[in-house]
């Protein structure tokens, strides 16, 4: 075979390679040449609108400030825009049109033919883009499954978070995008709090009661036992304080305090709230007061008094608790009264606080310094006598005393969930049991524990039964 062949023969192999892979190659992306062509036409299919004269076919959804392209059943030659602050309309050609949102709102486009015919009718609404809005959302808070669509072009937040402070926040964010969001999300697991509060009145020298010496050694603040160098205007609050940093018992110090009378507990509410919402509480009462209404009439209405709490709890992540606590006391102030005609309207002392702080489950904190100083005059004198003029000074005497009161507010946060179906809650009375009549005649006993039956009568079961035992006559057929 020469030269010339030989190059006749490769260049045949070479084209039939060539023809071979480009065939390979048409093969292979025809599938993904009919996925696309296939998915534009659904794209296309999403965006037509079918025109009818006689009725208002579909309605489009358009996000504010983008433009969609709409392809419409049949050609017209004219389009009549309702409301042209709300949509923009521009033909494109005879079966399309690109309408731009410029306002949240809706409006209705009339599209018509070249005899100026109705073609057809079609509404345009033009709202918040929620796709961009949901990405967002979905970037920021993973853990959140947040979907967002509109409501009358108002946004609407649905679905589930995690906890009351991611819903808080997804609707803060949703929020930067229109301020008029509604919500309807819930919590997966809506967690409890439970909050213990003490409300604790004792003397501002309530320290020197417990016989606390306070010194202080550069930083450090140090307590021992004895009455020596007591610091006197040390209010109690700040003695609680230093205590519960030191580890004391906060009970055994104010059982020992009310057992020397320098110190009482107000209340000792304990309320449950869900996260995020507020629970109160109120012991005390009302006073009516006179108030002046229309046509010269007088209504009564009620003002509140006494020991009162507000809190609302949000559970943080990790179990952190924010807490926002309103406590306050008050009492009624016979001294300074307001005459309102012949009606005395007492006046109110009250001491008020307000604070947030961000505890952990069990964690305590204390409020003190709300103090109250009360000054009385006594005065001692013998009848007749001491009213004499001159020599009646002799057989009367007057005292001063002032008291200063120091209200400290003890509050704990829990996480509290509730019991199973069937379990059955403990009480203080389950280790006791009521006396009969030997155990109150003969051992004198107003309650028995358990320890003290299976001395005296072993077993409870074989213990005799206890109250009143009724024999009622029996009930017979026609009596």
């Amino acid at each position: 075979m020469n030269t010339k062949q030989s190059n006749l023969v490769g260049w045949a192999l070479f084209r039939r390679a060539t023809i071979s892979w480009l065939v390979a190659l048409l093969a292979l992306s025809s599938p993904l040449a009919s996925i696309a062509a296939s998915e534009a036409q659904a794209q296309a299919n999403k965006r037509l609108v079918k025109l009818s004269p006689n009725e208002r076919t579909s309605q489009v959804l358009v996000p504010l400030g983008k433009s969609e392209n709409i392809r419409t059943s049949a050609g017209f030659a004219d389009v009549v825009v309702g409301d042209p602050e709300i949509a923009d309309v521009m033909p494109l050609t005879d079966r399309t049109l690109s309408v731009l949102g410029r306002k949240v709102g809706l409006t209705r486009i009339s599209v018509y033919g070249e005899g100026k015919q109705l073609v057809g009718v079609f509404d345009v609404e033009v709202s918040h883009d929620t796709n961009a809005i949901a990405g967002a959302i979905r970037a920021q808070f993973p853990e959140a499954k947040v979907r967002v669509s509109t409501v009358n072009g108002r946004i609407m937040l649905s679905g589930v978070v995690p906890d009351a402070v991611t819903l808080d926040k997804a609707l803060q964010f949703a929020k930067q995008f229109s301020p008029d969001v509604i919500n309807s999300m819930s919590v997966a697991q809506p967690q409890q709090v439970l909050l213990e509060v003490r409300f604790i009145e004792a003397s501002r020298n309530a320290g020197r009661e417990l016989g606390i010496r306070w010194d202080v050694a550069g930083n450090n603040l140090l307590a021992t036992a004895g009455t020596a160098g007591v610091l006197s205007g040390t209010p109690f609050g700040s003695v609680l304080g230093r205590l519960i940093d030191r580890g004391v018992k906060v009970d055994a110090m104010i059982n020992a305090l009310e057992e020397k009378g320098v110190a009482r507990r107000l209340a000792e509410p304990n309320l449950v709230a869900l996260s995020g919402d507020t629970a109160s509480f109120l012991a005390g009462g009302e006073f009516p007061f006179p108030v002046a209404s229309q046509f010269n009439q007088v209504t009564i209405q009620f003002k509140k008094f006494g020991v009162g709490l507000a809190f609302t709890p949000t559970v943080l992540s990790h179990g952190l608790i924010n807490l926002k606590i309103e406590p306050e006391v008050s009492q009624l102030d016979p001294t300074n009264v307001v005459q309102v005609g012949n009606i005395a309207v007492p006046s109110l002392i009250v001491r008020r606080a307000s604070t947030t702080i961000e505890l952990r489950d069990g964690q305590s904190f204390a409020i003190a310094g709300l103090l109250q100083a009360t000054n009385s005059t006594t005065a001692d004198q013998l009848p007749w006598i001491a009213e004499v003029p001159v020599i009646g000074s002799l057989f009367r005497s007057a005292s001063f005393q002032k008291r200063e009161t120091d209200l400290v507010i003890i509050v704990t946060p829990r996480l509290v969930r509730p019991t199973r179906p069937g379990d059955v809650l403990r009480t203080p009375l389950d280790a006791t049991v009521p006396p009969n009549d030997n155990d109150l005649f003969l051992y004198g006993k107003m309650e028995m524990t358990a320890a003290d039956v299976r001395k005296l009568y072993g077993p409870i079961t074989q213990r005799s039964q206890v109250g009143h035992q009724l024999d009622l006559p029996e009930i017979t057929n026609g009596h």
